[in-house]
Protein backbone atom coordinates (compact mmCIF):
# COMPACT_ATOMS: atom_id res chain seq x y z
CA UNK A 1 0.00 0.00 0.00
CA UNK A 2 1.44 3.52 -1.07
CA UNK A 3 0.87 6.51 1.24
CA UNK A 4 -0.58 8.70 -0.81
CA UNK A 5 -0.09 12.08 1.51
CA UNK A 6 2.09 14.91 -0.37
CA UNK A 7 4.09 17.67 1.67
CA UNK A 8 5.08 20.02 -1.05
CA UNK A 9 5.23 23.49 1.97
CA UNK A 10 8.78 24.29 2.99
CA UNK A 11 7.40 24.48 6.65
CA UNK A 12 8.27 21.55 8.46
CA UNK A 13 4.95 21.01 10.04
CA UNK A 14 5.65 16.63 10.67
CA UNK A 15 8.55 14.75 11.90
CA UNK A 16 9.32 11.03 11.00
CA UNK A 17 10.53 8.97 13.53
CA UNK A 18 13.45 6.64 13.17
CA UNK A 19 15.28 4.25 15.91
CA UNK A 20 18.85 4.19 16.62
CA UNK A 21 21.29 3.27 15.56
CA UNK A 22 19.97 4.13 11.97
CA UNK A 23 18.85 7.61 12.66
CA UNK A 24 22.87 8.05 14.44
CA UNK A 25 24.14 7.43 11.13
CA UNK A 26 21.85 9.62 9.62
CA UNK A 27 22.95 12.90 12.02
CA UNK A 28 26.45 11.53 11.51
CA UNK A 29 26.62 12.14 7.80
CA UNK A 30 26.96 8.46 6.57
CA UNK A 31 23.65 7.80 5.57
CA UNK A 32 21.17 9.48 3.19
CA UNK A 33 18.62 6.55 2.29
CA UNK A 34 15.88 5.34 5.31
CA UNK A 35 14.38 2.25 4.70
CA UNK A 36 10.87 1.67 4.58
CA UNK A 37 8.73 -1.08 3.79
CA UNK A 38 5.87 1.12 2.13
CA UNK A 39 6.39 3.87 -0.59
CA UNK A 40 5.69 7.41 -0.22
CA UNK A 41 5.01 10.56 -1.73
CA UNK A 42 6.12 13.27 0.95
CA UNK A 43 8.59 15.77 -0.34
CA UNK A 44 10.13 18.72 1.23
CA UNK A 45 11.78 19.19 5.13
CA UNK A 46 10.86 17.36 8.20
CA UNK A 47 11.71 16.66 11.65
CA UNK A 48 14.35 13.83 12.30
CA UNK A 49 13.04 12.07 15.59
CA UNK A 50 15.13 9.81 17.89
CA UNK A 51 12.45 7.08 18.62
CA UNK A 52 11.84 6.59 22.15
CA UNK A 53 13.19 10.35 23.07
CA UNK A 54 10.12 12.74 22.69
CA UNK A 55 12.56 15.07 20.69
CA UNK A 56 13.60 15.86 17.36
CA UNK A 57 17.36 15.91 16.59
CA UNK A 58 17.57 17.26 13.57
CA UNK A 59 16.23 18.04 10.16
CA UNK A 60 16.11 17.06 6.42
CA UNK A 61 14.84 16.68 2.85
CA UNK A 62 13.02 13.70 1.49
CA UNK A 63 13.89 14.88 -2.34
CA UNK A 64 13.08 11.13 -3.29
CA UNK A 65 11.67 7.20 -3.14
CA UNK A 66 13.09 4.47 -4.79
CA UNK A 67 12.02 1.27 -6.00
CA UNK A 68 11.52 -1.81 -4.12
CA UNK A 69 15.59 -2.99 -3.68
CA UNK A 70 16.12 -6.94 -4.44
CA UNK A 71 19.10 -8.00 -1.67
CA UNK A 72 22.43 -8.00 -4.27
CA UNK A 73 20.99 -4.02 -5.02
CA UNK A 74 20.97 -3.32 -1.00
CA UNK A 75 23.97 -4.89 -0.50
CA UNK A 76 25.76 -2.75 -3.57
CA UNK A 77 23.97 0.45 -1.51
CA UNK A 78 25.46 -0.11 2.09
CA UNK A 79 27.17 3.11 1.77
CA UNK A 80 23.73 4.58 1.37
CA UNK A 81 21.38 2.79 3.89
CA UNK A 82 24.08 1.20 6.38
CA UNK A 83 22.37 -1.98 6.78
CA UNK A 84 25.24 -4.64 7.55
CA UNK A 85 25.18 -7.14 4.91
CA UNK A 86 25.33 -10.15 7.02
CA UNK A 87 21.34 -8.90 8.16
CA UNK A 88 20.54 -8.50 4.45
CA UNK A 89 21.80 -11.97 4.18
CA UNK A 90 19.83 -13.46 6.72
CA UNK A 91 16.76 -11.56 5.57
CA UNK A 92 15.85 -9.61 8.50
CA UNK A 93 15.37 -6.43 6.54
CA UNK A 94 13.27 -7.92 3.73
CA UNK A 95 10.71 -5.74 4.85
CA UNK A 96 12.78 -2.73 4.32
CA UNK A 97 13.72 -2.56 0.95
CA UNK A 98 12.28 1.04 -0.77
CA UNK A 99 14.71 4.34 0.20
CA UNK A 100 13.72 7.42 1.08
CA UNK A 101 15.79 9.27 -0.17
CA UNK A 102 16.91 12.44 2.32
CA UNK A 103 19.27 15.82 1.01
CA UNK A 104 20.10 18.90 3.16
CA UNK A 105 20.69 16.69 6.59
CA UNK A 106 20.91 19.00 9.85
CA UNK A 107 21.64 17.91 13.33
CA UNK A 108 20.28 20.39 15.96
CA UNK A 109 22.79 21.62 18.10
CA UNK A 110 20.08 21.13 20.70
CA UNK A 111 17.34 18.77 20.27
CA UNK A 112 13.34 19.93 20.35
CA UNK A 113 11.15 18.59 22.48
CA UNK A 114 7.43 18.18 21.00
CA UNK A 115 3.95 16.54 21.68
CA UNK A 116 3.82 13.37 21.16
CA UNK A 117 0.41 12.83 19.68
CA UNK A 118 -1.28 9.32 20.62
CA UNK A 119 -1.48 6.74 18.42
CA UNK A 120 1.83 8.10 16.36
CA UNK A 121 4.27 5.92 14.87
CA UNK A 122 5.84 6.93 11.58
CA UNK A 123 4.87 10.58 11.27
CA UNK A 124 4.28 12.93 14.06
CA UNK A 125 2.03 15.97 13.43
CA UNK A 126 3.75 19.09 14.86
CA UNK A 127 2.14 22.05 16.76
CA UNK A 128 2.00 25.30 14.92
CA UNK A 129 4.49 26.91 17.54
CA UNK A 130 7.11 23.83 17.46
CA UNK A 131 6.64 24.26 13.24
CA UNK A 132 7.74 28.05 13.84
CA UNK A 133 10.61 26.72 15.99
CA UNK A 134 11.32 24.39 14.04
CA UNK A 135 11.62 26.54 10.69
CA UNK A 136 13.52 29.33 12.50
CA UNK A 137 16.63 26.57 13.65
CA UNK A 138 16.48 25.40 9.47
CA UNK A 139 17.35 28.94 8.30
CA UNK A 140 19.46 29.46 11.24
CA UNK A 141 21.20 26.10 10.46
CA UNK A 142 21.67 26.92 6.90
CA UNK A 143 22.98 30.14 7.55
CA UNK A 144 26.25 28.62 8.67
CA UNK A 145 27.66 26.46 6.41
CA UNK A 146 29.25 24.48 9.52
CA UNK A 147 26.28 23.03 10.24
CA UNK A 148 26.07 21.05 7.14
CA UNK A 149 26.53 16.72 6.94
CA UNK A 150 28.79 15.46 4.81
CA UNK A 151 26.80 12.63 2.56
CA UNK A 152 27.50 9.12 3.38
CA UNK A 153 29.36 8.55 -0.33
CA UNK A 154 31.66 11.52 0.42
CA UNK A 155 32.64 10.89 4.02
CA UNK A 156 33.47 6.95 3.09
CA UNK A 157 35.58 7.64 0.43
CA UNK A 158 38.88 6.86 2.61
CA UNK A 159 36.76 4.27 4.86
CA UNK A 160 34.29 2.42 2.30
CA UNK A 161 34.46 -0.44 5.41
CA UNK A 162 32.75 1.17 8.14
CA UNK A 163 29.52 0.02 5.74
CA UNK A 164 30.20 -3.63 6.29
CA UNK A 165 29.19 -5.68 9.15
CA UNK A 166 31.07 -5.24 13.12
CA UNK A 167 32.16 -8.98 13.65
CA UNK A 168 34.96 -9.84 10.70
CA UNK A 169 37.61 -11.47 11.94
CA UNK A 170 39.76 -9.37 8.82
CA UNK A 171 41.87 -6.51 10.06
CA UNK A 172 41.30 -2.98 8.85
CA UNK A 173 43.59 -0.54 7.42
CA UNK A 174 44.37 1.96 9.74
CA UNK A 175 45.43 5.44 8.59
CA UNK A 176 48.28 6.47 10.98
CA UNK A 177 49.01 9.77 9.03
CA UNK A 178 45.34 11.05 10.71
CA UNK A 179 47.36 11.48 13.66
CA UNK A 180 44.18 14.26 14.83
CA UNK A 181 41.70 13.38 17.16
CA UNK A 182 38.26 13.14 16.04
CA UNK A 183 36.95 16.37 15.86
CA UNK A 184 35.45 17.62 19.33
CA UNK A 185 31.83 17.19 19.80
CA UNK A 186 29.42 19.67 21.01
CA UNK A 187 27.93 19.76 23.99
CA UNK A 188 24.77 17.89 24.75
CA UNK A 189 25.35 15.62 21.12
CA UNK A 190 26.32 12.29 20.53
CA UNK A 191 26.72 9.94 17.61
CA UNK A 192 26.32 6.23 17.29
CA UNK A 193 30.12 4.72 15.99
CA UNK A 194 28.72 1.33 15.13
CA UNK A 195 27.00 -1.46 16.41
CA UNK A 196 29.56 -4.50 16.85
CA UNK A 197 27.53 -8.60 16.39
CA UNK A 198 29.21 -10.52 18.98
CA UNK A 199 30.44 -13.96 18.28
CA UNK A 200 30.49 -16.82 20.67
CA UNK A 201 34.45 -16.32 21.22
CA UNK A 202 33.72 -12.64 21.85
CA UNK A 203 31.44 -13.82 25.09
CA UNK A 204 33.81 -16.05 25.96
CA UNK A 205 36.63 -14.00 26.13
CA UNK A 206 35.26 -10.74 27.14
CA UNK A 207 36.05 -8.72 24.03
CA UNK A 208 34.64 -6.43 21.83
CA UNK A 209 35.50 -6.73 18.01
CA UNK A 210 36.23 -2.95 16.62
CA UNK A 211 37.48 -4.47 13.61
CA UNK A 212 35.22 -2.58 11.26
CA UNK A 213 35.18 0.87 13.25
CA UNK A 214 38.03 1.36 14.20
CA UNK A 215 38.90 4.43 12.32
CA UNK A 216 36.10 6.19 14.06
CA UNK A 217 37.99 6.38 17.48
CA UNK A 218 40.72 8.72 17.50
CA UNK A 219 44.13 7.83 16.40
CA UNK A 220 45.93 8.75 19.59
CA UNK A 221 43.83 5.91 21.98
CA UNK A 222 45.09 3.15 19.87
CA UNK A 223 47.88 1.49 20.82
CA UNK A 224 50.24 -1.29 19.93
CA UNK A 225 49.63 -5.35 20.93
CA UNK A 226 51.03 -5.01 24.20
CA UNK A 227 50.89 -2.54 27.27
CA UNK A 228 54.28 -1.24 26.52
CA UNK A 229 52.85 0.23 23.00
CA UNK A 230 49.95 1.57 24.74
CA UNK A 231 48.11 4.27 23.46
CA UNK A 232 49.42 8.03 24.61
CA UNK A 233 45.63 8.59 25.65
CA UNK A 234 42.79 6.35 27.07
CA UNK A 235 39.12 6.62 26.10
CA UNK A 236 36.54 6.73 28.94
CA UNK A 237 33.79 4.25 28.63
CA UNK A 238 30.32 3.89 30.25
CA UNK A 239 29.09 0.49 30.20
CA UNK A 240 26.35 0.50 32.97
CA UNK A 241 28.42 0.10 35.87
CA UNK A 242 29.38 1.58 39.13
CA UNK A 243 31.64 3.53 37.40
CA UNK A 244 33.06 3.95 33.97
CA UNK A 245 36.36 2.42 33.12
CA UNK A 246 39.03 4.15 31.28
CA UNK A 247 41.29 1.91 28.64
CA UNK A 248 43.08 2.42 25.41
CA UNK A 249 42.35 0.15 21.92
CA UNK A 250 44.92 -2.95 21.25
CA UNK A 251 45.04 -1.88 17.37
CA UNK A 252 46.52 -5.58 16.43
CA UNK A 253 43.87 -7.24 18.00
CA UNK A 254 40.89 -4.23 17.26
CA UNK A 255 39.42 -4.49 21.36
CA UNK A 256 39.49 -2.81 24.05
CA UNK A 257 42.42 -3.28 25.84
CA UNK A 258 41.50 -3.43 29.55
CA UNK A 259 38.76 -6.60 29.58
CA UNK A 260 37.86 -7.09 33.02
CA UNK A 261 34.88 -5.31 32.58
CA UNK A 262 33.89 -6.27 29.24
CA UNK A 263 33.08 -9.75 31.63
CA UNK A 264 31.09 -7.52 34.09
CA UNK A 265 29.22 -5.65 31.16
CA UNK A 266 28.38 -9.21 29.41
CA UNK A 267 27.33 -10.48 32.52
CA UNK A 268 25.10 -7.79 33.81
CA UNK A 269 23.41 -7.31 30.48
CA UNK A 270 22.98 -11.52 29.83
CA UNK A 271 24.94 -10.74 26.63
CA UNK A 272 24.48 -13.74 24.02
CA UNK A 273 26.45 -14.65 21.08
CA UNK A 274 24.35 -12.73 18.40
CA UNK A 275 23.82 -10.13 20.37
CA UNK A 276 25.24 -6.31 19.22
CA UNK A 277 26.90 -4.20 21.21
CA UNK A 278 25.79 -0.50 20.20
CA UNK A 279 29.32 2.10 20.84
CA UNK A 280 27.63 5.97 21.14
CA UNK A 281 30.90 8.70 21.29
CA UNK A 282 29.21 11.31 24.03
CA UNK A 283 32.21 13.22 23.73
CA UNK A 284 35.89 13.66 22.23
CA UNK A 285 36.99 10.94 24.48
CA UNK A 286 33.89 9.22 25.91
CA UNK A 287 31.99 6.56 24.59
CA UNK A 288 29.13 4.37 25.85
CA UNK A 289 27.54 1.19 25.72
CA UNK A 290 24.64 -0.78 25.57
CA UNK A 291 23.73 -4.70 24.37
CA UNK A 292 21.06 -4.96 21.83
CA UNK A 293 19.70 -8.20 21.93
CA UNK A 294 18.44 -10.43 19.07
CA UNK A 295 15.59 -11.83 20.26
Amino acid sequence: MMIMQTNTKMDITRGLIIADPWIGHILDGRKDWEMRSQATSIRGWFGLIRKGSGHVVGLARLVDCGKALSPSEMIANINHHQIPEDMIRRGEVAKWVIPWKLADIISLERPLPYQHKSGAVTWVAFSLDETRELNRLRHEARASPSSAIATPTRLLQDNSKLSETFDSKEKPVINRSANAPSPPLPDGQFRILGRSRLTGGNVRNSNISLSRILNTFPQDVIGGKSKSEAAPRQIEIDWGGPRPVLTDIDGSKSIFRGRGWVRRFFAASGAQEGDYVVITQTASYKVSLQLERVS
